[in-house]
Formats: C-alpha cells, structure tokens, sequence
C-alpha cells in the first residue's frame, strides 16, 4: 500500500523485500478519496542516490507516527494525498527530528515504532486531520482497516498510485512472534510498501503501527505484524511534550 518502502517480511532469516513505487494492499479496494485524513505517504532519502517510502498516519499540528524501520537520513511528508499524481490540497512538509522507539529491536522488528517531528506545522482541514491513539482502556479490537499506498501483491512490481484500504481480523497475542504486537492472518493484509500505516479500529482509533509480515520457520500460516501502541502510549506522549519543550 505504500508508495515506496516496503514492509518488512521476517522468515527464518530476517530480510527486507525490495522496495520500490506506489501499491495497494493486498486483496483491499480504494479508499474513497480524502476518507482516511490522517494518511502520510513518507519520501525517505536513505542515501544520496536512493529514495525509498513508508507511510505514517497524523497524530497532532506537529507529530507523526511511522515504523522505526522506516528511519533515513531525510524524510519528507505529504498530507491529504489520495492520487499520487494529483498534488491539489496536499501539503509537502519535511521531518526535522524522528524519535524511534528507545527499545525498538531490529532483530524480529520488536518496538517498531517511530515518532517524527515536522519541520513545520500541519493546516488541519478537511483533507488533513489527526487521528486518536489506543490506550489501555480501549476495547480490545477484533476488525480492524489498514490503509497504504503499498504493493497490491508479493510478486508485484509497482505499488499503487491510490490510496487502498482493506479490512483485518486480528488473532489472539499468543500467536503473534514478539511481544506488544497485534497479528492478523490470511490472504488480505498490508503490502510492501505499506509500513508505517495505522491499524485502524474501533471507529477512527489507532490501535497499532504496520511493521512486518512474519512466516513460522515451522512453514505455519503467514502473519501480518502490527506494533502495538497502547504499550508505548506513555513513551509518546512523553516524547512529544518533552520535543516542544526543546524548541
């Protein structure tokens, strides 16, 4: 579902799949446009010759939320994008300072989740708005919605130039592969390319951050990986306030 970046897949050997432009999800339909305004598409420069891109989802004027897997040296935001190719109304606003999580793993992508800062601040309209954070006094969720510009398949080559949405079935957290995730599993989920979204549930309350797609090294049912935030919520509300104290 993403436009560049694509999500993380973890087999016995942990891997990237390779990341190029714009998708759907997997086994989704479009989203009806400018429906799901707290949507970033994220243009990551992670070298002077290579841009790659993940997604991430408003969470106030000043802050955003993505994968920690999806840091670069530089990153820009786009706003209120639905059509890649249709800049109306969009806002392009860099990232001045990213917060990963201060116990995000790499190794089984455990934590990953990412804070980013904007350079300056988002206008909240119609095509843009934030959107709510779990916490541990929300329902436990069971149908949720992803969204993301991401590959509409494994084997596909582009990702999509729409924004795609398609609906999930969380599983019990015993199945998931590390603690302070969420895991769906079956043939329709977040692609490559969509890291960094949002889990959506319960009305229009993020429950959780796309991070991965795990396979059991027992050869068992694919698994989508969604980072939990209620876990975390403590660290972000806390890192966001101390962030505007600095500047």
């Amino acid at each position: 579902m993403s436009f560049l970046c694509e999500l993380v897949v973890v087999t016995v050997v942990l891997f990237f799949y390779g990341q190029g432009f714009a998708g759907e999800i997997i086994g989704g339909s479009e989203a009806k446009p400018h429906s799901r305004p707290y949507m970033a598409l994220l243009k990551r420069n992670v070298s002077q010759n290579q841009v790659k891109y993940c997604d991430g989802f408003l969470l106030d004027e000043d802050f955003l939320m993505t994968a920690a897997h999806c840091q670069a040296e530089f990153i820009t935001v786009y706003l209120g994008l639905h059509y890649v190719h249709d800049k109306k109304n969009v806002q392009e606003i860099t990232v001045k300072e990213a917060f990963p999580y201060k116990d995000y793993r790499e190794d089984g992508f455990v934590n990953d989740l990412m804070l980013l800062k904007l350079s300056s601040k988002a206008q909240i309209n119609n095509y843009v708005k934030p959107i709510a954070l779990a916490d541990h006094n929300s329902p436990v969720p069971q149908h949720c919605i992803v969204s993301g510009w991401g590959k509409t398949s494994m084997n596909a080559k582009l990702t999509s130039n729409k924004l795609m949405e398609v609906e999930v079935t969380l599983i019990g957290d015993q199945n998931c592969p590390n603690e302070n995730s969420f895991c769906s599993e079956g043939k329709t989920g977040p692609g490559p390319g969509d890291s960094g979204g949002p889990l959506v549930c319960e009305g229009e309350v993020a429950y959780g951050v796309v991070s991965s797609i795990y396979t059991p090294p027992s050869g068992g049912k694919q698994l989508y990986v969604f980072a939990k935030i209620s876990d975390q919520k403590r660290w972000i509300t806390s890192t966001m306030k101390k962030s505007l104290i600095k500047y």
